[in-house]
């Protein structure tokens, strides 16, 4: 074999071996392939006949042919007819692509647009970018459980405009950023309320007299006094022998929120003065719910003389704040006494109130906020941030809160019907403008005065929308809907009525995802499962039970 093979001239060798590879290539039939040919031209003979030619050349001028004829066999290909036109498949518009040297239209590269028709593969597109890993470390970044604290923003000489001395004109639509940052601030406040109750529901004779033991969303803040709300609807005896492991359900007097003070110089400096808290939970106990079902207005005290004379309340919210327990002041007494302290306490400082309350919390802070604004002379400047609120009076009512200059941001979902009860047929806004319209305000009057739910609503709307949201399913039930982190999560999502949910909201989702599983999408919870199992496989971690702030 070595001798045969050592005999045969270098032309023979080299025809050889172009036979063979003609040969080998004779049974694939990939159009892309240069040295493929279809059944009549690809023959054992058709390579014969150019074996002159060919085989004499050097092996590159052999790949510079096969190069070409690759991409002649590959344009042949783009240029096959595009799919038939439909109405979902709009095509690109390229009248106004003109090529710079010649100004004709630009047809080099049509044939591959057609070909890949990227209309069709539009949606496809957008799926995958949702799924792309730039989105996995932002949905990983909101499961972060770093804790962000206060906003660090000088409010300097605005904090009375963020506090409500224009009404927050020019603030809401679109969201001020820092107005943002104090509104979810304050509802973590409530969320701190919440947590304390939770964890120790039932109230005792000597816990009563101390305060409790708040954690606060915010370290320059202290707890200075614990309130109780105390109902005045009695229940049987036998309650107690039916469920005895939950007499707190049944208890008159319940820890409902706190009076907390800023105690911090650098924090009091950058918001421009020295704030007083009081933070409300909502509705917890049967009888608070007993007390929200009491929906008939009633009279409320009053020396003054007009408008203000009709103002009424709902009766169930005033027994809650005005009545007295056994062990307890009425709510109402434990805040002004408190706040007098506080106020002598900080003699000459500049100091603002907050009230701030969900749900039933939200309808007592309207109630303080009445109180407080002339319980004292030279009081300060008050304002309520109230989230997921119900009505709570009657226009007399309203317009007494504007005459004391009663600042009232209330926070809205659209999707939360609790923000549209107690009441009937005369409500806030358009329908009594069209009425006093069409000269028929005295029957508005006469409907005021005389209907049992003749209720509006008081002060400033901020309203949010739960199918903003990205996140939350867009038909989320109602729990979901007056929750108070889904509050949080779409007010730190916000941005204006007419734009989409902000691509650069901070808060973190740990908290919505426990709470609010089942309402949040399903492409999130199952992307946030595999996020959070992996990281805390990694570390080793537990979930963590309190939110940041958001912050940017």
């Amino acid at each position: 074999m070595m001798q045969f093979g050592s005999t045969l001239s270098a032309h023979n060798l080299n025809l050889s071996q172009a036979r063979r590879a003609s040969f080998s290539f004779k049974n694939y039939t990939s159009p892309l392939n240069p040295l493929t040919r279809t059944p009549s031209s690809c023959s054992y003979s058709a390579a014969a006949s150019v074996s002159s030619q060919t085989i004499s050349r050097k092996p590159s001028s052999i790949s510079t042919e096969a190069t070409r004829l690759h991409l002649s066999n590959l344009d042949k290909l783009l240029q096959t007819q595009p799919p038939p036109k439909t109405q979902l498949d709009p095509q690109p518009d390229l009248e106004n692509y003109k090529d710079q040297n010649t100004g004709s239209v630009e047809n080099r590269g049509k044939g591959l647009l057609e070909g890949l028709n990227l209309a069709r593969l539009w949606p496809q597109a957008k799926a995958a970018e949702e799924m792309s890993p730039r989105h996995l470390n932002r949905l990983q970044r909101l499961l972060s459980k770093t804790g962000e604290y206060s906003p660090r923003n000088n409010l300097g000489t605005r904090w009375r405009e963020y506090h409500g001395s224009n009404n927050w004109a020019g603030l809401l639509d679109p969201l001020d950023q820092n107005l943002r940052r104090e509104v979810v601030r304050y509802g973590e406040f409530i969320q701190a309320a919440y947590h304390s109750f939770h964890s120790n529901p039932a109230m005792s004779a000597e816990e009563a007299q101390l305060p409790r033991h708040v954690a606060l969303p915010d370290r320059s803040y202290k707890v200075t006094k614990s309130l109780y709300a105390t109902s005045s609807i009695g229940l049987p005896d036998w309650v107690d022998d039916v469920a005895p492991d939950l007499g707190w359900m049944t208890q008159r007097s319940s820890w409902i929120g706190y009076v907390a003070v800023c105690d911090d110089k650098r924090e009091i400096s950058r918001m421009g003065r020295r704030d007083i808290v009081i933070a409300l939970r909502g509705t917890s106990t049967c009888l608070e719910w007993a007390e929200n079902l009491r929906a008939q207005l009633i009279q409320m005290p009053s020396t003054e003389g007009g408008e203000q004379a009709q103002a009424k309340v709902e009766c169930g919210f005033l027994s809650l704040y005005k009545t007295r327990g056994e062990h307890v002041p009425s709510l109402s007494e434990s805040v002004v006494e408190e706040v007098k302290r506080l106020m002598e306490q900080y003699k000459g400082e500049t100091l603002s109130i907050t009230v701030t309350g969900h749900s039933l919390g939200a309808a007592i802070a309207l109630l303080v906020g009445d109180e407080l604004k002339t319980c004292a002379e030279e009081m300060p400047s008050v304002a309520v941030f109230s989230f997921g609120g119900p009505r709570v009076g009657n226009r007399g009512f309203t317009k007494r809160m504007d005459d004391k200059n009663v600042k009232v941001l209330r926070i809205v979902n659209s999707q939360d019907v609790i923000t549209r009860v107690p009441g009937i047929f005369i409500g806030e806004g358009v329908l009594e403008e069209k009425l006093k319209s069409a000269k028929v305000g005295g029957f508005v009057d006469m409907i005021d005065r005389n209907m049992p739910l003749a209720y509006t609503h008081v002060g400033t709307e901020l309203r949010v929308d739960t199918k903003m949201s990205p996140y939350l399913k867009p038909n989320a039930d109602v729990a979901c809907c007056h929750d108070l982190e889904a509050y949080l999560h779409l007010v730190d999502g916000f941005l204006a009525s007419n734009c989409p949910f902000r691509e650069n909201a901070k808060r973190s989702l740990v908290r919505l995802l426990q709470d609010q599983g089942s309402n949040v999408k399903k492409l999130y919870t199952s992307k946030a499962n595999n996020l959070t199992r992996l990281k805390l496989e990694r570390e080793g971690l537990q979930m963590a039970s309190c939110l940041p702030s958001p912050s940017s």
